[in-house]
């Protein structure tokens, strides 16, 4: 059995999704492309299966909120039309290769297919996101909620959801905080 040559992911994905293909940015060493969000499985799928890529393993999802003022363009000149952000990182153990396939949610109402179709492994990373996050995944097998119970209200890792805090106890403030503090009595 001939191994077929590696193929660039970057001119293969432009070459059969054109301007789905909506920036693609390299930076030490690492590759990200930026997908229409629609044609995200559809991407994925074809990393996964064609020759000379075969991106057979999705290692993690995860997603950024750049809340309040960070879209457009970045500090860096990143690329961000929109609130949220998910990116999939994806490896070719077969060429040893590694790629993240970016894909943008609205604020109003942050939406993205499903990735489940191509990879199942999708399913518990989509579900953290959707929980911790609230962005919907579309066609998502299982869509309760994964960390947080039934009835809590938001998403803990959004960046506009209010702080819990507690005052750290050092040895100049520890008196004032532990008079406040519920103890056992003997």
């Amino acid at each position: 059995m001939e191994i077929p040559a590696a193929r660039d992911p970057v001119s293969a994905a432009r070459e059969v999704f054109g301007d789905a293909i909506l920036r693609v940015k390299e930076f030490r060493g690492e590759t990200t492309i930026v997908v229409e969000a629609l044609r995200l499985p559809e991407v994925l799928d074809y990393l996964r299966v064609s020759a000379g890529l075969v991106y057979n393993m999705l290692s993690d999802v995860s997603a950024v909120d750049y809340h309040p003022q960070d879209y457009g363009a970045g500090f860096s000149g990143d690329y961000r039309p929109e609130r949220f952000a998910v990116s999939y990182h994806i490896l070719s153990m077969l060429y040893n290769r590694r790629l993240r396939v970016k894909a943008f949610a609205a604020e109003a109402d942050p939406r993205l297919p499903t990735a489940t179709v191509v990879w199942p492994s999708a399913n518990w990373l989509e579900r953290e996101i959707a929980d911790m996050m609230g962005i919907v995944f579309e066609g998502h097998p299982d869509p309760r909620r994964l960390l947080m119970p039934d009835d809590w209200y938001g998403h803990p890792h959004r960046r506009d959801y209010p702080l819990g805090k507690e005052t750290v106890a050092f040895s100049f403030n520890e008196a004032e905080i532990s008079k406040h503090k519920p103890f056992a009595s003997d």
